[in-house]
């Protein structure tokens, strides 16, 4: 097993164990945390394969992904109730999950294309679209609407990894700093509550000015 075929497997146990955690939050039943668990570890994945036209997509072709979903699913319908804060869990492995996503949707991309422009994309899209599946899903506020950074953390990651390959290292080297990048800014975003800069309105001019 090659270093990127881990860490795939591991984002999608990841992401699996976030969308069963949500699950627990919400007192589901063994059928809610399978759903969940699923959902979120393969959308991003789905999506990405989608658009390149890598058809059938990668759990199709490989139903170990799907199974691991399922172990995960089923260990923390077991395990969730003695975690202390299930929420902050979630978001630490989601922070993880992101920053493997965002590494190797760009290895996918770059693969299927040769274009660093569509492996960021697709870098972005693996590592984002399973948690706003996950949180639409369940009700919560989905991360695109929350002010910490998350969306920017797999855009950075994704970054480094195409600027790393151009430099001249190979897919596993490139991947480790493209790792750590995008979960340093994330687990940032959490611990100390990094945010980007946020659009302000200003007032309008009122009507009579504009006669």
């Amino acid at each position: 097993m090659t270093l990127l075929t881990f860490l795939d497997y591991t984002g999608v146990a990841v992401f699996a164990a976030t969308g069963a955690l949500a699950a627990s939050r919400k007192q589901l039943d063994i059928i809610g945390f399978l759903f969940f668990a699923c959902a979120t570890g393969v959308g991003g994945g789905t999506l990405r394969d989608l658009i390149l036209g890598l058809t059938p997509v990668f759990w199709v072709r490989e139903h170990l992904y799907l199974l691991i979903c399922v172990a995960v699913a089923i260990l923390i319908f077991f395990t969730a109730h003695r975690l202390e804060s299930r929420y902050r869990w979630l978001l630490w492995l989601d922070a993880a999950g992101l920053a493997v996503f965002s590494v190797m949707g760009a290895v996918i991309g770059l693969s299927a294309t040769g274009s660093p422009v569509v492996a960021v994309v697709t870098g972005v899209l693996t590592a984002t679209f399973g948690g706003v599946l996950r949180d639409l899903v369940s009700g919560e506020p989905t991360v695109l609407m929350r002010r910490e950074i998350y969306v920017t953390a797999a855009l950075l990651g994704a970054l480094v990894f195409v600027l790393a390959v151009r430099l001249g290292l190979g897919g596993p080297l490139a991947s480790v700093p493209a790792f750590l990048a995008a979960f340093i800014l994330r687990g940032g975003a959490i611990r100390y509550g990094w945010t980007l800069p946020s659009y302000r309105n200003t007032p309008g001019r009122p009507p009579d000015d504009l006669r």
